[in-house]
């Protein structure tokens, strides 16, 4: 029994941890509590003693801590029991990125004037592959951000059971109403100085939020041209140039397969279910693509400007028109409303209409504790990430309190799943099918899914997908670095 990992203060005193266990109804017998409470409680300070290095190396970091708060309560049982772990401080050195890169962009407007971007690189942990994540351009990106991103990665990444090692990049450019020529500068900018740290057998960046196909496209050119060869560095690729059939829906399709593995826990099926969903990116678009497919009714998308609700559920016309919206580079989600003429709430969440399940598909922490209150009183059976954190810690320790919830590094494994599976066809120089891709996605999440069950079953037979996908990634990449010696 974990406490809630969004519990800072000292929980040292019995009384303190009677009340946590209180509020969070786990109330058992006093006669053999009080020696229970004593030992979550000296085991919570030893978690707290080590957050408070973990938050001492990294002040103000307020996504990496959550992340790694997360990490920690959950796997702390499992690394406490084997002391070769402890030993060697794999979770010290865990915690800790193998390299940050921090650089400067300067580019060029269409009007000549010059622009000055800051570029990252988080190369997190190689210990079983070549640093694999995303690049993300968008105003909000910070260094706290991305170490939290790269931590994730490092254990989603484990979890696809790809060779794959766990880093994330990017830069606080933001493309909204950018033209083409400015895109394409500010990439070329941004590679004259990444391509150094970068390649196909050290890291292997991919696309993220604001970061598509024409974005990699021209990324893959200036590399191409810098280095003067033609190799699998990056994915996402145009089908024409080395890309894998199926990867910008792949995240979305992953996490729908998922969520089926989620149901067929309790004996049901996606089948006729009502879907929220928010975003209206390559994540929202592919789980809203396979959820319809499979039989769901999909009834929202959202945008930074609110939320639409189509009663109808979406279909394959408006499908189709999310890759429209997108392509507008306008970064809103009303243009839908008017189009399908369908209610549009602006600058609200759509997590308090009644669904069966919900899937944040956007950015991290969209979905808060209110939320999720209202979501769970409104019927909501199921809740999965198919964004990085998309939950606030607070609304994923209800969640999984009341029902069932399984967290990003999990849900939205397929997408990086499927960029470890482009990789592998750019190594062999072919190239696969789309039902072939499809056919392994869908292994690989039922394999991520299984893994999840093994780890995190509780002696009640709930499956805590939190703990089991924490712990399943922990053990690979723990298990790699003591084999490889301290370094």
């Amino acid at each position: 029994m974990l406490l809630p990992f969004f519990v800072y203060a000292d929980l040292n005193h019995l009384f303190f941890n009677a009340l946590i266990l209180f509020k969070c109804k786990k109330i058992v017998k006093f006669d053999s509590d009080v020696k229970k409470l004593l030992k979550y409680s000296a085991m919570d300070a030893k978690i707290q003693e080590f957050m408070q290095l973990v938050r001492a190396k990294n002040p103000g970091e307020d996504e990496f801590l959550q992340a790694v708060q997360e990490v920690v309560e959950t796997v702390w049982d499992y690394y406490q029991q084997n002391p070769r772990y402890v030993k060697a401080k794999i979770l010290e050195r865990m915690t800790e990125p193998e390299r940050t890169i921090i650089f400067r962009v300067p580019w060029v407007d269409d009007r000549g004037d010059v622009h000055v971007n800051r570029g990252y690189r988080i190369e997190f942990s190689s210990a079983i592959g070549p640093y694999k994540g995303g690049l993300r351009f968008h105003p909000s990106v910070t260094l706290s951000g991305l170490k939290f991103l790269g931590f994730e990665q490092t254990f989603k990444n484990s979890l696809t059971s790809l060779p794959m090692g766990g880093g994330k990049g990017g830069s606080d450019f933001n493309p909204k109403g950018k033209s083409d020529l400015e895109i394409m500068r500010f990439c070329q900018a941004f590679m004259s100085e990444l391509f150094r740290h970068i390649g196909p057998n050290t890291d292997v960046p991919a696309g993220d939020i604001g970061v598509g196909g024409r974005e990699i496209g021209y990324l893959y050119g200036m590399y191409k041209k810098l280095r003067n060869e033609f190799t699998g560095v990056l994915t996402g690729k145009g089908f024409e140039y080395g890309g894998s059939l199926i990867r910008p829906e792949a995240t979305g399709f992953g996490a729908i397969y998922f969520v089926q593995e989620m149901l067929k826990q309790s004996s049901q099926s996606i089948a006729g279910k009502r879907v929220a969903i928010s975003g209206f990116g390559n994540v929202a678009w592919g789980a809203a693509l396979k959820a319809v497919e499979l039989g769901a009714k999909v009834v929202t998308i959202s945008g930074p400007d609110g939320y639409i609700y189509d009663e109808a559920g979406l279909n394959s016309d408006k499908i189709n028109y999310m890759l429209d919206l997108r392509a507008s580079n306008q970064d809103v989600v009303k243009p839908y409303a008017d189009k399908y003429n369908v209610p549009f709430y602006a600058g609200k969440r759509p997590w308090e209409v009644k669904v069966d399940i919900a899937i944040p598909c956007a950015i991290q922490n969209e979905l808060n504790e209110a939320d999720a209150k209202l979501l769970i009183e409104n019927g909501c059976q199921l809740i999965a990430e198919a964004s990085n954190m998309g939950c606030t810690a607070e609304a994923a320790f209800l969640a999984a309190e009341k029902i069932m919830f399984a967290p990003g590094k999990a849900v939205n494994a397929g997408g990086v799943a499927t960029s470890g599976l482009e990789m592998t066809q750019n190594s062999m120089r072919l190239t696969w099918s789309a039902q072939e891709v499809d056919a392994k996605l869908h292994t690989i999440m039922e394999n991520i899914h299984a893994t999840c069950v093994k780890f995190g079953k509780e002696k009640s037979g709930k499956i805590n997908y939190i703990k089991g996908a924490n712990i399943g990634g922990f053990v690979k990449v723990a298990d790699a670095m003591m084999a490889q010696g301290v370094i």
